[in-house]
């Protein structure tokens, strides 16, 4: 055990680090003074508490629950909602604010899960590594193809398959944006590249000549002349990864395998 736990004086505080999707990082410690550790400031954040930490050999033990204040210049309710912070890897440490970085002591890692609010708090699950254990072992079988498209499994070279528009208005979950070969964007995603949306990434229902159908309307107001961009998307069916990308050796389903229904069919169903 390290001899800075043991002694009678406490001078220890938790520091968090998290690095959300978009490389932004920001520190914050329970300390009522900032601390700079390693070129990253930990800003006081004295309402960040871990409510849960747990460790051991067991596979139970590698999650963890976070909980804090909603502050303006750290972590903002909007943000937070808007999901800039889902999937933000943190860390979560013990140190001396008397030294600084001198004891730097790894309680927990991982990513931010589900994350709950209430009043002017939030909470957030820490997912740990052991989270993947709880996973299936093999892949259920499905009749749509199971990968998502240009990853590994897919190997659909996404090259030519994105491009930047210019946004000319948003009314609820609709983007006006001319150009757009109909339906080539369904299923997939927009991304925004500026304005007060600039990093969050949107699923596209579907699309025509002159705008796309979003799954949801942007968290933030969007001025005209936004910049976004826009990735197709498939439809997870052999006929289209055959017909349109030529990829059917590629497809990760089982479209004649028959289902649970082939015990219901009859004759003329």
């Amino acid at each position: 055990m390290n001899g800075a736990l043991e002694d009678e004086l406490s001078t220890l505080a938790f520091c968090w680090r998290i690095e959300r999707r978009d490389g932004m990082t920001i520190g914050l410690t329970s300390h009522d003074r900032d601390l700079d550790i390693g070129g990253l400031v930990y800003r006081a954040a004295l309402g960040m508490t871990p409510s849960a930490v747990r460790s051991g050999i067991g596979l139970d033990g590698e999650d963890s629950d976070v909980a804090g204040a909603l502050t303006s210049d750290a972590i903002s309710e909007a943000d937070l909602m808007a999901g800039r912070w889902d999937g933000a890897a943190l860390e979560l440490r013990l140190t001396q604010w008397e030294e600084p970085g001198a004891l730097w002591l790894l309680l927990a890692r991982g990513e931010m899960g589900a994350v709950a609010r209430k009043g002017a708090a939030f909470s957030a699950e820490l997912i740990g590594a052991a989270a993947v254990l709880g996973g299936p072992v093999a892949p259920g079988t499905s009749p749509d193809c199971r990968a998502r498209l240009g990853e590994k499994a897919c190997r659909v070279d996404m090259a030519g398959r994105r491009r930047i528009v210019a946004v000319a208005g948003v009314a609820g979950a609709e983007v006006s944006a001319t150009g757009l070969e109909p339906g080539l964007y369904a299923f997939g995603t927009l991304r925004w590249l500026g304005g007060a949306n600039a990093g969050l990434t949107q699923g596209v229902v579907d699309n025509g000549a002159d705008g796309l159908s979003l799954t949801d309307a942007p968290a933030f107001a969007v001025a005209a002349g936004t910049l976004a961009l826009v990735t197709q998307g498939c439809d997870r069916q052999l006929a289209t990864c055959a017909a349109r990308f030529g990829n059917a050796v590629n497809f990760r389903g089982e479209p004649y395998l028959p289902g649970m229904d082939l015990l219901t069919r009859y004759p003329g169903a």
